[in-house]
């Protein structure tokens, strides 16, 4: 499961798209919107993004995962529109046969799909706002 949505997640539809008989671990990492951002009280966020590169940039990263780590699932799915404080941005589940590769599988997932997928966060605060893009590459 490779989405960008437009509704609150479905964080069970998530991880069960990675179960399988073959994973003795399974991780659910949860990016909420939180209160403040550098001293700034925060408002909400606005996400946009570039579909058609998005998605299919977000289903290699799951290739990247299941070749790097023989066994392991990933799904991922980016909220798109408004995100109230308090809400989930993204959810990225990741299962593997054993708990040390699914943390090291998590931790790709995750910094690839910001440094990689484009992905743009609007922040808006009680005093201005400001765009933001994913950025970087993965460690």
């Amino acid at each position: 499961m490779f989405e960008l949505s437009d509704a609150e997640i479905d964080v069970c539809a998530v991880e069960n798209a990675v179960r399988h008989s073959g994973a003795g671990a399974l991780l659910t990492f949860r990016g909420d919107t939180r209160e403040d951002f550098e001293g700034r009280k925060v408002v909400r966020l606005e996400y946009e993004a570039y579909a058609e590169m998005a998605v299919p940039q977000m289903q290699t990263i799951g290739d990247q995962v299941a070749e790097r780590w023989p066994g392991a699932r990933v799904s991922m799915v980016h909220r798109l529109g408004v995100v109230p404080v308090g809400e989930t941005s993204v959810v990225i589940s990741v299962s593997a046969p054993h708990r040390d590769a699914c943390y090291a599988a998590s931790r790709f997932a995750i910094d690839s799909l910001k440094a990689q997928v484009p992905i743009f966060k609007k922040e808006i605060y009680e005093d201005g706002s400001c765009w933001k893009q994913n950025q970087g590459v993965p460690g």
